[in-house]
């Protein structure tokens, strides 16, 4: 299965049209019906139908290996230029918003002294995107964050061999806007607060679907749908009122129009964790060792 002909396979099954599959992936129509006829070929089997483009079982089978190989195809390329020497000069990180502290830009600005001729960049991603990232060798290190109980780790999906360290926690608070009736509260359950208004924010504040996996209910009905990973963007529209969110207590802090609830049941808090593949040196390997403490994993 040639790495490139599967690749056109993913994007003709996200786009469902070989057209604009094509002007995805800067090719022409017919070259894109020539990859997916080759493709079949070589397995033997139908995977689209073509009016309409859909799935065939066996295609979608496909789907569910493609983008795991790919991935694992870019993390061995990655993993051979990091040996070769080819990517000592770079230093790329992704985090999520709310992993992105004082704590990382102090760390990111030892890493620069301490390798002056570093071409390093830090990008903020939404949290779905960091791992398969990471795997890939897209990014050198990622920082994630997300709610978890003191004994569990940040659930990772399954794009590859990937290390998580636990960098910071902090206690998790839900954001209101002065005058609600909640807001003179010492401290909050989730449970209580399935029938409010949320906003629904999946990269700039806990997700929506984990609250309702935590509290078991339908709950967390959906306000407002903010797209973006700004979080004083989003407490803005918290202190207008559109809907509550739940937070770090340090993002909260200094934000006009915002009280703020500890969340005292389920015993949940916030959890940032540093990412990597199985080879980590260079400047990566001097940033994790500053963010994380540990010296000896990374000394």
């Amino acid at each position: 299965m040639d790495p490139h002909l599967l690749r056109t396979f993913i994007s003709v099954a996200r786009c469902g049209s070989f057209s604009d599959a094509a002007h995805e992936l800067g090719f022409t129509p017919a070259a894109v019906s020539e990859h997916i006829a080759s493709l079949e070929a070589d397995l033997r089997t139908s995977l689209l139908t073509r009016r309409p483009v859909m799935l065939t079982s066996a295609g979608a089978r496909l789907l569910e290996h493609a983008g795991p190989l790919l991935l694992r195809l870019d993390a061995a390329r990655a993993d051979v230029e990091r040996l070769s020497g080819a990517g000592a000069a770079r230093l790329v990180v992704g985090a999520s918003p709310l992993a992105m502290t004082p704590r990382i830009a102090a760390a990111l600005d030892r890493v620069r002294q301490a390798h002056p001729a570093t071409k390093a960049s830090l990008r903020v991603l939404g949290r779905r995107e960091i791992p398969a990232a990471v795997a890939s060798g897209t990014l050198d290190l990622g920082l994630i964050d997300g709610p978890a109980t003191p004994a569990d780790a940040l659930p990772l999906p399954e794009v590859g061999p990937l290390t998580a360290v636990t960098v910071a926690e902090a206690p998790l608070v839900v954001a209101l806007p002065t005058g609600h009736p909640l807001a003179r509260r010492l401290g909050l359950r989730l449970a209580d607060l399935a029938d409010a208004q949320w906003l629904d924010a999946p990269d700039a504040a806990m997700p929506l679907e984990q609250l309702r996996a935590v509290s078991r209910t339908d709950g967390f009905r959906t306000s407002l749908t903010y797209e973006g990973t700004d979080v004083r963007g989003l407490l803005t529209l918290t202190a207008a009122g559109h809907g509550l969110a739940l937070l770090p207590h340090p993002a909260t802090k200094g934000t006009p129009g915002i009280v703020t609830a500890p969340l005292i049941a389920p015993r949940l808090l916030h959890r940032t964790e540093l990412l990597h593949g199985p080879a980590v040196d260079g400047p990566a390997r001097t940033l994790a060792a500053v963010v994380t403490g540990d010296r000896h994993r990374y000394g």
